[in-house]
């Protein structure tokens, strides 16, 4: 099972955190993440090719397992461990066929009906969000909210499930508690770069806890 190992899916950003892709990689690592998904939207592809290169060298040898967003190029081209595409991206069938059966592959969903319509496509799991408003995304769908989030489950079954947007070392574990088997993390992991494996290291510590 995919999330049995973890219960935080941290993202990069390096706009957000000023850091290299590899970067954040060691620092978010360093504070116990094992899964990490590469999140681009500025460098070139040539400038992002050589990030992700670099930070896929690094997790590899740290035993963390990469996802790419959206580039199935990418993710092929530097070897990563899957792929995670959005509503508007490369078909998932499509990547499940360049990729493998091996590969991750996750999809976004913003609604019950694509939770429905994701679970039955050839992917490991299926993200939903926001799930409160964020501000790490600039053209953001409605928050769902937890109720929202409890609504997806119901539907999903056993299918597992991340939960992304505007989640902190506060409302991580309600979410949590409200259905998703991970959650995804962003700016609260990466707003201040000196204190990204402070910060991993501390939710990590509240959801054992709680767990």
């Amino acid at each position: 099972m995919l999330f049995r190992e973890t219960r935080i899916y941290p993202l990069t950003d390096a706009r957000l955190s000023g850091l290299s892709h590899a970067e954040q990689v060691i620092r978010l690592s360093d504070g116990g993440a094992n899964l990490i998904q590469l999140r681009e939207k500025d460098l070139t592809p040539r400038e992002f090719f050589k990030q992700a290169q670099e930070a896929s060298q690094i997790a590899r040898r740290r035993g963390v397992r990469i996802v790419i967003n959206d580039r199935v190029d990418m993710a092929l081209a530097v070897e990563a461990d899957g792929v995670h595409l959005g509503q508007e991206d490369f078909p998932p069938e499509a990547a499940r066929r360049l990729l493998g059966d091996r590969a991750i592959i996750g999809v976004s969903t913003h609604n019950v009906e694509q939770a429905r319509r994701a679970s039955r496509l050839p992917v490991n799991y299926l993200a939903i969000g926001p799930i409160f408003t964020t501000s790490s995304k600039s053209n953001s769908e409605p928050a769902v909210g937890l109720d929202g989030l409890r609504n997806v489950r119901d539907a999903i079954g056993n299918f597992p499930l991340v939960a992304i947007g505007g989640i902190s070392h506060e409302n991580a574990q309600d979410v949590l508690e409200s259905g998703a088997d991970v959650v995804a993390v962003l700016s609260a992991l990466l707003a201040n770069s000196n204190e990204v494996t402070e910060r991993t290291k501390r939710l990590f510590a509240a959801l054992k806890r709680h767990h």
